[in-house]
């Protein structure tokens, strides 16, 4: 083989996709790589760990509105198809944060369906389709697991003098998620669509 040929052959192996590779992880789950941010190994790793069950609730309760989105039915579908959506959207942003966050202070952020599945607070929902307003109640007490365990955890991100973290928490996680318990809940208040209920009305007169 002549030297041009050779040279021709080697350009073309450097177009080759190299396939198949495997090698050890540089960087095992819970393992925290220290970052020049001025906090601690204990408070990063702290706000990593409880990062991680907010993100896989979070990844849970995201999923869960994207189920219900499919499956809604009945007089209301289209307006709770689209909110639903919305909120879908919403919370998947809210994803990405989380797991940034939990990059940022040198851990590892989970991804994969079946490690959120070990992890997730949130109820597994059956697969087949539910009645709206289970679909509804559903929603709320996922939300309220979301918030109840955000609340513990900015408090602790405080102790620990993590100020991003219990920023992200407080200005994201529980603002988001109660802005959304406020729209889910209140489709679950039994008003009148038509006509005023005049004898309610009348019975909490003066």
């Amino acid at each position: 083989m002549n030297s041009r040929l050779k040279d021709v052959n080697d350009l073309f192996e450097r177009a080759r996709p190299i396939v198949g590779q495997h090698a050890p992880e540089i960087q095992k789950y819970g393992m925290i790589v220290r970052l020049p941010n001025a906090l601690s190994e204990e408070a990063c790793a702290a706000s990593v760990q409880n990062l991680n069950q907010i993100l896989a609730d979070t990844i849970s309760l995201r999923d869960l509105y994207k189920k219900h989105h499919w499956q809604m039915s009945g007089a209301t579908f289209y307006q709770l198809h689209l909110l639903f959506d919305k909120h879908y959207e919403e919370q998947n942003e809210l994803v990405d944060t989380l797991a940034e966050r939990i990059q940022m202070l040198g851990g590892i952020s989970i991804a994969m369906a079946h490690d959120v599945a070990e992890m997730t607070f949130v109820p597994r929902p059956p697969r087949g389709r539910e009645e709206v307003p289970v679909q509804l109640s559903r929603l709320l007490h996922a939300h309220e697991i979301i918030l109840k365990e955000t609340r513990a955890m900015a408090r602790q991100a405080v102790d620990y003098g993590d100020d991003g973290t219990n920023d992200l928490l407080v200005s994201d996680v529980i603002r988001l998620n109660e802005m959304q318990v406020w729209f889910v809940a209140e489709h679950l208040a039994e008003t009148p669509l038509v006509r005023a209920d005049e004898l309610a009305g009348d019975a909490e007169g003066p």
